[in-house]
Formats: structure tokens, C-alpha cells, sequence
């Protein structure tokens, strides 16, 4: 469930352009393996790497919930995410859920780099609100798969400490 999900989310970011999502996308999908690496091949230290890194994904999340929310100070029709190399944002902006498509006809106004310039009406849920749930989504899951790694290297540990004793 946790390397699908983020496999979803990294598909979505590359389609909207998003270079620090994407990265952080990429890290945790490493650091996801590596710990179902550990996990089937009985090394507690992979485990303990994921244990570790599930935090900081929830605080990611977190942050991303913040950002689309526009909490703290924080404006979703900023370039933070995009690392101001491109002026795309979020897949959802323009694909959102039950969304009618407007195309804009206006010759002055010109497409950025490449993309068409949509306005989505009458939507079942607002982009913003689609990459908060994300968030949530992600976030819940990182917690379970925390819980879940703590019991893994706890009952690694314990069996190899009764090897030991034999």
C-alpha cells in the first residue's frame, strides 16, 4: 500500500512538474524498498532506516497539506514547489475531479512554457482540496508503516537475542 501510493503521487507530480515533491517522491520510494528489503531479508538496520524516515515523510506531508491549504503564511499559487524552474503547478489544477474544461481563447493571453491555459468550473472537488487528501493519505500510511517497522525490528532483535542464548 505505501509503495503504491507514493508511486501514484510520483506519477501525479511528474504530470504537474513539481521538482521538490518529485524528489522527495523518489527518496521515499527508495527508502520504501529498502525497507521491505529488510523486511524480507530479516535486516533490522533497513527496517530501522525506514522507522526513521517515516517521520520526516509525515512531516512532508504535513508541510504539502500546509501549502495547499495556504497555512502559515504559505500560497499554493507560489513556485516553491517547482523550485522556480517552470511556472506548472499542480496535475489537479487543470485535470480535477468532475471538472468542466474552459479552454481560454484569449489571444493575449499566452500558454506557459507549453501548458494550455484551463480554467475548470463547476468541480466535485477543488485541486487543492485533491492534493490535501493526498497528503492526509500519505501521512496515515506512513504512520501505520511506522508502527509496523517498530514491530518488525522489535521481533528481528528479540529473535536474534534468543539465538544467541542458545
Amino acid at each position: 500500500m505505501v509503495l503504491v501510493t507514493a508511486l501514484e503521487r510520483q506519477v501525479i507530480d511528474f504530470l504537474g512538474y513539481q521538482w521538490a515533491p518529485i524528489l522527495a517522491n523518489f527518496l521515499h520510494i527508495v527508502l520504501v524498498i529498502l525497507g521491505l528489503f529488510g523486511t524480507v531479508q530479516y535486516r533490522p538496520r533497513y527496517v530501522v532506516m525506514y522507522a526513521v524516515w517515516a517521520p520526516i515523510w509525515v512531516t512532508w506531508n504535513v508541510f504539502i497539506l500546509c501549502f495547499y491549504l495556504e497555512v502559515g503564511g504559505l500560497s499554493k499559487d507560489s513556485e516553491l514547489l517547482t523550485f522556480h524552474f517552470s511556472q506548472h503547478r499542480s496535475w489537479w489544477r487543470e485535470h480535477g475531479l468532475g471538472c468542466v474544461r474552459e479552454e481560454a481563447l484569449a489571444t493575449s493571453l499566452r500558454p506557459l512554457d507549453g501548458q494550455a491555459l484551463v480554467s475548470g468550473s463547476g468541480c466535485t472537488l477543488e485541486y487543492h482540496y485533491v492534493e490535501a487528501l493526498h497528503s492526509v493519505l500519505q501521512a496515515l500510511v506512513a504512520l501505520v508503516g511506522f508502527v509496523y517497522a517498530c514491530y518488525v525490528v522489535s521481533a528481528l532483535t528479540e529473535e536474534k537475542d534468543s539465538c544467541r542464548h542458545k
